[in-house]
């Protein structure tokens, strides 16, 4: 467990926890030990195993944690993910974050399933986004590599990402070559990969003059890629973006593309229905 994750699960616990579980103190005698599940409701891909282990750990080590399911394998409805055995009281208090975690990283786990599997047969990836909830960042982009999906730039530190709201400053600076953008970028960041967004083939024509690594092809139709997928004629790395949903994704990846970003893999994944059952 890295210190990114292991923070996170103790600021998660300050915020539940506070200064002591009320309920539990109140009725649950503190010698008593018990044995309890981790189960799915639903067929899902399992993710956030170690996260959970992480919360109970931090509550009370002596709760010994089994994981039954691995992060990235899929569960049926009934499977129990995790086995718990250990003080009462600890698995009790732990119980809530700990389901939280499970159930919003196996949630972004499976849905990203749902559009790897309709994007495959096409050899298009499936990319997420920044579009994260803010401090889980490393735990949903873990998510989505768990469903077998490719995470994009974490920040904004570590590639450049040249979109409509940069290009029309630079555009109003009096500089409108997007190729020109592309070269400046390339100059400050020698070491970071560039990627640009255009919205038209006269803007990929544009951009591909300076050789971009990656071009974002923005909120266009399936034969508008299809001609940019042409004219690009394999140059840069090709990403289409812009409001994809399952419906929509193979026709899109079906179009050339080298992969398909998806912010709705983590800005609207449903959580997953996980519970907590004792034995």
């Amino acid at each position: 467990m890295n210190s990114t994750t292991a923070q996170i699960v103790r600021a998660a616990l300050r915020e539940d926890v506070g200064r002591g579980d009320a309920t539990t103190r109140a009725l649950v005698p503190v010698g008593a030990r018990t044995r309890a599940a981790i189960v799915a409701r639903h067929a899902c891909v399992v993710c956030g195993t170690a996260v959970a282990r992480e919360v109970f750990r931090q509550v009370d080590s002596r709760i010994r944690c089994t994981v039954k399911v691995r992060d990235g394998a899929g569960a049926k409805a009934g499977d129990t993910l995790i086995v718990l055995e250990g003080p009462a009281r600890g698995i009790l208090t732990a119980e809530r974050v700990a389901l939280n975690f499970m159930q919003r990283m196996t949630g972004i786990a499976t849905l990203t399933r749902e559009f790897v599997l309709r994007a495959a047969p096409h050899g298009a990836a499936i990319l997420d986004t920044r579009k994260t909830t803010p401090g889980l960042r490393a735990l949903e982009k873990y998510a989505v590599k768990c469903g077998g999906g490719v995470n994009h730039r974490f920040g904004l530190y570590d590639r450049v990402l040249i979109k409509d709201n940069h290009r029309a400053l630079w555009a109003g600076s009096g500089r409108k070559s997007l190729a020109d953008a592309v070269r400046a970028a390339r100059a400050r960041h020698p070491r970071l990969v560039v990627e640009i967004e255009v919205e038209s083939e006269a803007e990929l024509r544009d951009a591909l003059e300076a050789r971009p690594d990656w071009i974002l092809l923005d909120n266009m139709t399936p034969a508008r890629l299809r001609r940019c997928v042409k004219l690009n004629a394999g140059r840069a790395n090709l990403e289409a973006s812009g409001g994809v949903t399952l419906a929509t994704v193979a026709r899109i990846a079906a179009t050339g593309v080298d992969a398909v970003s998806v912010g709705a893999l983590t800005h609207s994944a449903p959580a997953a229905d996980l519970s907590l059952e004792f034995l």
